[in-house]
């Protein structure tokens, strides 16, 4: 036990700690459970300081000179790395508890840090993706921070990494997925199909964009960026007659109230890795790549791989209306996905069913890809080049 002394009682305490690192230091911050005056105390491996008030004092120790000690470790064992918008730091949050629920020495306080890295696509929000720059918007300056190791780890939202990754980083790990699917929300309407003709749709997503003209040739669409809760608000406002965002996203928010209806895959395909989050490491980085093994859900990885190796081979990007979307049926792997024209006047299709196992899902993913890129016309990519594709 190491004792921590009030400088005006002199009385020791006792100070159970959890198992730690053997090399961590730590630090303790110690209040008289009846005063609110700062005092301060340090012994070898404490340094001692006030908090507010103690909420409740052990039963043996009973004099009013009782202290509560809150154990630290000095240096954080793993910084997470965000975006800071309220999305991204909720997947954070949830890759912070899940570390600390699975292993006890990232329990510690001050064990687990976030860092927020504000990245290009969070700076801009006035033009449209495709128009600064498509992918990689939302991870490049993670994957600079992972590298000069301001960070250890990077918690992405899958359908935002491209499907290359920078050299000297790895993706190890999914948690377990999320609902995949699109909701429509308005405050006007309660279903696509009452839409009016030129009805303002506010959405930032060509794949979106694309599905419901092939639908609904009369919708406008107009750009429509910015997080969450700021596309809710302006359709409140009555900026655009309706929205669609990610379900999941909601989801983990609480804020599924505002759906007005989710829309079946059937209507409209998600985006690759929708509803996934992915967190990556340095390559090599042992510690970083045992605490990553143990969270992650292998059936997400497999599903998303596939996805993304339809992506690599069809060289997506965001200026490329693509969908597609890869499950596990019973023992199988289910594959589907579709590449559209801008307008969505020509929506080219495939499926597959499979092996369920990683290695058959890429080359389901990427053998459907290359079905795709080889049944378009050549005046399909010409179209897409014009309008800003990246083929």
């Amino acid at each position: 036990d190491t004792h921590a002394r009030s400088p005006r009682r002199q009385r020791p305490v006792h100070i159970t700690m959890a198992a730690m690192m053997s090399a961590a230091a730590v630090s303790a911050r110690v209040a008289p459970a009846a005063s609110g005056k700062k005092m301060s105390a340090r012994s070898s491996s404490f340094s001692a300081a006030m908090p507010k008030a103690a909420k409740r004092v052990n039963a043996s120790v009973k004099s009013r000179g009782a202290m509560r000690v809150v154990a630290e470790v000095d240096e954080p064992i793993v910084k997470i790395g965000t975006r800071g918008s309220p999305l991204a730091l909720a997947q954070a949050y949830m890759t912070r508890d899940l570390l600390k629920k699975n292993f006890p020495e990232l329990a510690e306080d001050g064990a687990l840090e976030i860092c927020i890295i504000k990245t290009t696509g969070d700076k801009v929000l006035d033009q449209p993706l495709a128009d600064i720059g498509g992918k990689g918007l939302f991870t490049r300056e993670l994957d600079v921070a992972l590298l000069d190791g301001r960070i250890d780890i990077a918690v992405h939202s899958m359908k935002d990494v491209p499907t290359y990754l920078p050299e000297g980083t790895i993706l190890p790990c999914m948690l377990p997925r999320e609902d995949v699917r699109d909701a429509f929300i308005s405050v006007k309407y309660d279903d696509l199909s009452e839409l009016p003709d030129g009805a303002l749709v506010g959405t930032a997503s060509l794949r979106r964009q694309s599905q419901l003209l092939n639908k609904f040739p009369t919708l406008e669409c107009v750009n429509f960026r910015g997080n969450v809760q700021s596309r809710i608000r302006k359709l409140q406002e009555g900026v655009v007659d309706c929205t669609l965002l990610a379900i999941a996203g909601l989801n983990r928010m609480d804020m599924t109230q505002h759906a007005t209806k989710i829309l079946d895959t059937d209507v409209m395909l998600p985006a690759v890795a929708q509803g996934a989050i992915g967190i990556a490491c340095r390559t090599g980085d042992e510690k970083q790549l045992g605490f990553l093994a143990e969270l992650n859900h292998e059936e997400t990885r497999i599903g998303v791989e596939c996805e993304r190796a339809f992506l690599a081979a069809l060289d997506g990007s965001c200026r490329t209306p693509i969908a597609a979307h890869a499950h596990k049926v019973g023992d199988k792997l289910e594959f589907r996905g579709l590449i559209a024209s801008l307008d969505g006047k020509e929506i080219l299709e495939t499926s597959r069913e499979g092996e369920w196992s990683f290695e058959s899902g890429q080359a389901i993913g990427a053998d459907a890809g290359a079905e795709l890129k080889t049944k378009a016309p050549a005046e399909f990519f010409a179209m897409l080049i014009e309008n800003g594709g990246n083929w």
